[in-house]
Protein backbone atom coordinates (compact mmCIF):
# COMPACT_ATOMS: atom_id res chain seq x y z
CA UNK A 1 0.00 0.00 0.00
CA UNK A 2 1.35 3.41 -0.99
CA UNK A 3 0.12 6.71 0.43
CA UNK A 4 0.59 9.20 -2.38
CA UNK A 5 1.88 12.60 -1.20
CA UNK A 6 -0.36 15.58 -1.71
CA UNK A 7 -3.56 13.53 -1.58
CA UNK A 8 -4.88 15.38 1.45
CA UNK A 9 -6.58 14.08 4.56
CA UNK A 10 -8.38 11.28 2.71
CA UNK A 11 -5.16 9.79 1.29
CA UNK A 12 -4.98 6.92 3.80
CA UNK A 13 -8.61 5.95 3.32
CA UNK A 14 -8.28 6.01 -0.47
CA UNK A 15 -5.09 3.93 -0.46
CA UNK A 16 -6.69 1.38 1.85
CA UNK A 17 -9.82 1.27 -0.32
CA UNK A 18 -7.64 0.55 -3.37
CA UNK A 19 -6.18 -2.37 -1.43
CA UNK A 20 -9.68 -3.69 -0.69
CA UNK A 21 -9.59 -2.58 2.96
CA UNK A 22 -12.71 -0.47 3.30
CA UNK A 23 -14.46 0.84 5.34
CA UNK A 24 -11.69 2.39 7.44
CA UNK A 25 -12.25 3.52 11.03
CA UNK A 26 -10.18 6.16 12.76
CA UNK A 27 -9.81 6.50 16.53
CA UNK A 28 -8.38 9.15 18.82
CA UNK A 29 -8.71 10.33 22.43
CA UNK A 30 -9.00 13.55 24.40
CA UNK A 31 -7.95 14.25 27.97
CA UNK A 32 -4.88 12.04 28.30
CA UNK A 33 -2.80 14.91 29.71
CA UNK A 34 -5.48 16.34 31.98
CA UNK A 35 -5.21 15.85 35.74
CA UNK A 36 -8.99 15.92 36.22
CA UNK A 37 -12.01 14.56 34.44
CA UNK A 38 -12.55 11.56 32.18
CA UNK A 39 -10.53 10.25 29.28
CA UNK A 40 -12.75 10.22 26.18
CA UNK A 41 -12.06 8.21 23.03
CA UNK A 42 -13.99 8.30 19.77
CA UNK A 43 -14.08 6.16 16.63
CA UNK A 44 -15.37 7.40 13.28
CA UNK A 45 -15.99 5.88 9.85
CA UNK A 46 -16.26 8.49 7.09
CA UNK A 47 -17.60 8.33 3.54
CA UNK A 48 -15.19 9.60 0.89
CA UNK A 49 -17.71 11.34 -1.35
CA UNK A 50 -17.92 15.03 -2.13
CA UNK A 51 -21.41 15.30 -0.65
CA UNK A 52 -20.36 13.78 2.67
CA UNK A 53 -16.90 15.31 3.04
CA UNK A 54 -16.38 17.29 6.26
CA UNK A 55 -15.69 20.95 5.50
CA UNK A 56 -12.59 22.35 7.22
CA UNK A 57 -11.77 19.06 8.98
CA UNK A 58 -8.45 19.10 10.84
CA UNK A 59 -6.81 17.96 14.06
CA UNK A 60 -9.07 19.23 16.85
CA UNK A 61 -6.11 20.96 18.53
CA UNK A 62 -5.68 23.16 15.43
CA UNK A 63 -9.31 24.30 15.40
CA UNK A 64 -11.00 27.01 17.43
CA UNK A 65 -13.78 25.96 19.79
CA UNK A 66 -16.35 27.35 17.35
CA UNK A 67 -14.81 25.50 14.40
CA UNK A 68 -14.70 22.26 16.39
CA UNK A 69 -18.39 22.55 17.22
CA UNK A 70 -19.22 23.15 13.56
CA UNK A 71 -17.08 20.18 12.46
CA UNK A 72 -18.63 18.02 15.18
CA UNK A 73 -22.16 18.75 13.94
CA UNK A 74 -21.13 17.99 10.37
CA UNK A 75 -19.40 14.75 11.37
CA UNK A 76 -22.48 13.57 13.26
CA UNK A 77 -24.64 14.37 10.23
CA UNK A 78 -22.40 12.92 7.49
CA UNK A 79 -20.28 10.12 8.99
CA UNK A 80 -21.08 6.51 8.22
CA UNK A 81 -20.71 5.66 11.92
CA UNK A 82 -19.57 7.33 15.15
CA UNK A 83 -18.97 5.90 18.62
CA UNK A 84 -17.36 7.20 21.80
CA UNK A 85 -16.60 6.07 25.34
CA UNK A 86 -15.37 7.72 28.52
CA UNK A 87 -13.13 6.33 31.26
CA UNK A 88 -13.63 8.12 34.56
CA UNK A 89 -10.79 9.55 36.64
CA UNK A 90 -10.84 6.75 39.23
CA UNK A 91 -10.51 4.09 36.51
CA UNK A 92 -7.69 6.06 34.87
CA UNK A 93 -5.91 5.95 38.23
CA UNK A 94 -6.52 2.22 38.59
CA UNK A 95 -5.35 1.33 35.09
CA UNK A 96 -2.64 3.92 34.52
CA UNK A 97 -2.96 6.41 31.68
CA UNK A 98 -1.36 4.35 28.91
CA UNK A 99 -3.50 1.28 29.60
CA UNK A 100 -6.58 3.48 30.00
CA UNK A 101 -5.80 5.12 26.66
CA UNK A 102 -5.53 1.80 24.79
CA UNK A 103 -8.66 0.44 26.46
CA UNK A 104 -10.63 3.58 25.62
CA UNK A 105 -9.62 3.42 21.96
CA UNK A 106 -10.46 -0.30 21.82
CA UNK A 107 -13.86 0.20 23.48
CA UNK A 108 -14.77 3.04 21.13
CA UNK A 109 -13.85 0.98 18.06
CA UNK A 110 -15.78 -2.04 19.35
CA UNK A 111 -18.88 0.13 19.78
CA UNK A 112 -19.08 0.94 16.08
CA UNK A 113 -22.11 -0.65 14.46
CA UNK A 114 -20.29 -0.72 11.10
CA UNK A 115 -17.44 -3.23 11.22
CA UNK A 116 -14.29 -1.69 9.72
CA UNK A 117 -11.90 -3.64 7.53
CA UNK A 118 -8.97 -1.53 8.74
CA UNK A 119 -8.29 0.76 11.71
CA UNK A 120 -6.12 3.88 11.93
CA UNK A 121 -5.20 5.18 15.37
CA UNK A 122 -3.32 8.27 16.50
CA UNK A 123 0.04 7.34 17.97
CA UNK A 124 -0.76 4.03 19.69
CA UNK A 125 -1.50 0.69 18.12
CA UNK A 126 -4.60 -1.14 19.40
CA UNK A 127 -4.72 -4.94 19.34
CA UNK A 128 -7.58 -7.34 19.93
CA UNK A 129 -9.87 -5.81 17.28
CA UNK A 130 -9.96 -8.75 14.89
CA UNK A 131 -9.00 -6.51 11.94
CA UNK A 132 -5.65 -5.08 10.81
CA UNK A 133 -4.66 -1.62 11.94
CA UNK A 134 -1.94 0.99 11.83
CA UNK A 135 -0.74 3.48 14.44
CA UNK A 136 -0.05 6.74 12.61
CA UNK A 137 2.25 9.40 14.05
CA UNK A 138 0.17 12.60 14.27
CA UNK A 139 -2.64 10.67 12.66
CA UNK A 140 -5.13 13.40 13.52
CA UNK A 141 -3.27 15.67 11.09
CA UNK A 142 -2.89 13.27 8.17
CA UNK A 143 -5.92 10.95 8.15
CA UNK A 144 -9.49 12.23 7.85
CA UNK A 145 -11.13 9.54 9.99
CA UNK A 146 -8.60 10.09 12.80
CA UNK A 147 -9.05 13.87 12.61
CA UNK A 148 -12.82 13.37 12.81
CA UNK A 149 -12.38 11.09 15.85
CA UNK A 150 -10.21 13.75 17.51
CA UNK A 151 -12.95 16.34 17.02
CA UNK A 152 -15.68 14.07 18.39
CA UNK A 153 -13.56 13.12 21.41
CA UNK A 154 -12.54 16.71 22.16
CA UNK A 155 -16.02 18.25 21.80
CA UNK A 156 -17.63 15.44 23.81
CA UNK A 157 -15.11 15.78 26.63
CA UNK A 158 -15.29 19.59 26.67
CA UNK A 159 -19.06 19.36 27.07
CA UNK A 160 -18.64 16.88 29.92
CA UNK A 161 -16.16 19.17 31.67
CA UNK A 162 -18.49 22.16 31.28
CA UNK A 163 -21.30 20.16 32.89
CA UNK A 164 -18.91 19.02 35.64
CA UNK A 165 -18.15 22.65 36.49
CA UNK A 166 -21.72 23.01 37.77
CA UNK A 167 -21.03 20.35 40.42
CA UNK A 168 -17.55 21.65 41.29
CA UNK A 169 -17.67 25.42 40.63
CA UNK A 170 -14.54 26.15 42.68
CA UNK A 171 -12.35 24.47 40.04
CA UNK A 172 -13.74 26.17 36.91
CA UNK A 173 -13.52 23.01 34.82
CA UNK A 174 -15.42 24.80 32.06
CA UNK A 175 -12.41 27.11 31.59
CA UNK A 176 -9.35 24.81 31.60
CA UNK A 177 -11.16 21.47 31.05
CA UNK A 178 -9.11 19.77 33.77
CA UNK A 179 -5.69 20.37 32.21
CA UNK A 180 -2.70 21.39 34.30
CA UNK A 181 -2.82 25.16 33.83
CA UNK A 182 -1.58 27.73 36.33
CA UNK A 183 -5.15 28.70 37.21
CA UNK A 184 -6.12 25.07 37.75
CA UNK A 185 -3.11 24.52 39.98
CA UNK A 186 -4.02 27.57 42.06
CA UNK A 187 -7.52 26.14 42.55
CA UNK A 188 -6.05 22.75 43.45
CA UNK A 189 -3.68 24.31 45.99
CA UNK A 190 -6.50 26.31 47.56
CA UNK A 191 -9.23 23.66 47.72
CA UNK A 192 -7.40 20.34 47.38
CA UNK A 193 -8.49 17.70 44.87
CA UNK A 194 -12.12 16.72 44.28
CA UNK A 195 -13.32 13.22 43.30
CA UNK A 196 -12.80 14.08 39.62
CA UNK A 197 -9.04 14.60 40.02
CA UNK A 198 -6.60 11.88 39.02
CA UNK A 199 -4.49 10.87 42.01
CA UNK A 200 -1.69 9.43 39.86
CA UNK A 201 -0.70 12.98 38.88
CA UNK A 202 2.04 14.37 41.12
CA UNK A 203 0.51 17.86 41.32
CA UNK A 204 -2.77 16.35 42.53
CA UNK A 205 -1.04 14.23 45.18
CA UNK A 206 0.94 17.26 46.33
CA UNK A 207 -2.20 19.38 46.66
CA UNK A 208 -3.91 16.59 48.59
CA UNK A 209 -1.01 16.40 51.05
CA UNK A 210 -0.95 20.16 51.57
CA UNK A 211 -4.69 20.32 52.24
CA UNK A 212 -4.63 17.34 54.62
CA UNK A 213 -1.91 18.82 56.84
Amino acid sequence: MTIRPGRGLYGYERALARAGLSPVAGADEAGRGACAGPLVAAAVVLADTSARRITGLADSKLLTAKARERCYDEIMAKAVDVAWVSIEAAECDRLGMHVADIQALRRALMRLSVRPEFVLTDGFGVDGLGVPGLAVWKGDRVAACVAAASVVAKVTRDRMMTAMAENYPAYRFDVHKGYCTADHQAELDQHGPCPEHRRRFENVRRAAMVNSS
